[in-house]
Formats: structure tokens, sequence, C-alpha cells
């Protein structure tokens, strides 16, 4: 179902793919920023299994990237992702600009300050390790940490995550996209860091670019940008975008009850 097309090493020195669906999947649910909420990952998965009772053919879920730091339960979101999509779904997770700073930390102990002032000490902690121990430890000690603490099962698929996935006219990926390049001239970075001039002004490339990486109060939809994080880890709700094969949009929410 999935076909590949080019690869580009990000900052974190592990490269990430390009990804491109052959053919639309009947419904679409592409979720936002997560950081460690897993109960609220959760619930919202449980509302899209709901929601999708009734839709018949392929259903795809697509996760935006930012599933550590912050949040208090980073370790065991990974585990969860990692594991089997809700029954009858297909799931894609992209990799976000924390999983490129986490896997970083992983492998280099000594790029960790940044991470940990990123949300990482949350991270440390959903591991079992104190952040402020961790610290203190010399470089060597540090990856010895980080290399045992942290389950290969882990590493494995954050690597395997792409970087951007797009089906039809919508293109999804963390941050955005650089205005005025092509999709083949985008650079690994700013697709997984990029804020403006990507959120104020239009990519021309004629399509629809779904986000997340820019928190709002609310989901921000435009004519060429639909951005789902709702700061989940902060307080808000984890939001979910539903798009059907015949590009009707829906919006579902951590928060809606099950009828």
């Amino acid at each position: 179902m999935f076909g590949l097309f080019g690869k580009r090493p990000v900052s974190s020195g592990n490269s990430a793919a390009r990804v491109t669906l052959e053919t639309q999947p009947d419904v679409i649910y592409a979720i936002g920023d997560i950081h460690g909420c897993l109960d609220k990952l959760k619930r919202l998965e449980a509302l899209i299994s709901a929601d999708a009772a009734g839709i018949a053919g392929e259903k795809l879920i697509i996760t935006l990237g930012d599933y550590v730091d912050r949040g208090p339960n980073s370790a065991q979101t990974l585990n969860w992702l990692a594991k089997a999509p809700p029954d009858g779904f297909k799931r894609l997770c992209l990799r976000g600009n924390h999983e490129a700073l986490f896997l970083q930390a992983i492998e280099n102990p000594r790029t960790a300050r940044n991470w940990l002032q990123w949300g990482g000490k949350e991270t440390l902690l959903s591991y079992g390790i104190d952040s402020a121990t961790f610290q203190r430890m010399g470089a060597k000690s540090q990856l010895q940490v980080m290399q045992g603490m942290v389950p290969e099962e882990h590493v494995t698929f954050l690597k395997s995550c792409p970087i951007m996935v797009g089906v039809g006219e919508f293109l999804f990926v963390h941050a955005g996209i650089r205005p005025g390049l092509s999709l083949a001239q985008q650079r690994d970075e700013d697709l997984i860091w990029i804020r403006d001039p990507f959120l104020i002004k239009d990519h021309g490339l004629g399509i629809r670019v779904v986000h997340g990486h820019t928190p709002a109060a609310e989901p921000q939809i435009t004519s060429f940008r639909i951005g789902i994080d709702t700061a989940a880890y902060d307080g808000g709700p984890l939001t979910a975008l539903k798009i059907t094969r015949t590009g009707d949009l829906g919006l579902l929410s951590s928060e809606m009850t099950l009828n």
C-alpha cells in the first residue's frame, strides 16, 4: 500500500522516509501532538473506532509526531504506538522534532541538555530515570543509562517513523513546509521545526498541509493548512482530523463522549 520516494537525513543523524499513498483510504484520522498523554490518546482512539464503525473500506490513522516529552507517560505512549493499531485500521506514525531530539540524546548524551530543556525531563522520568541525577553523570554513564533504560524496540520504532506522508490533495507533516519550495526541495529540519512563514503564508503548492507542532486553543483551518495541535500536555484536548475519500472534513476530540 505504501510507497517510499526518497530519504534524507534529519538533524538526529537518522534517515527518515517520505511516504506517498498509492490510493486514498476511505477515511483518514490524523491525530495531533500527544506528548505522553496516553489516557487522552486511548480515549480518542475509542472515539475514532466508534466514529468509523459504519464506514466500509480502508481506514488509516496518521499520528503527526511528538509522542514524547512534557506529558507524564512518554515511554508508555511509545509502547502503545508500537503495538497494533485499533481493529480495522492501519496506522502511520510520523516523526516530530521531539522524537528527533530524543534520538539524538539516546545516541549522544552530550546533546541531552537541549532535549531536557524541551521536555525531556518528563520523558526520563517515564523510564524511571531522575533527571537531576542524570545531569550530574558523565557522558559515558549517561550513555549507559539511556541505552540501558530505553528499550531497543522504542529506538527501532522512532527510527522507522517517516517524516512526510502525501495522499491525494493532502500532505501530513509534523510542523509544516517552507513556502516557495517544491516538496522535493523541503528540508527535513523545516518539516519538523518550521512555524513562520508557513503559518501565515500560503505555500502555493495547491495542497492542504495537515500538521501539529504549533499549539492553539482550537484547530486552525485555512485553505492551505490545518493545524491540530491543541496542547494536550497543557490541559487541552487531543484532537483528530477526519478526512473522507470524498474530501469531507470533521473533528474529534478526546473530551467528547461516546454516545
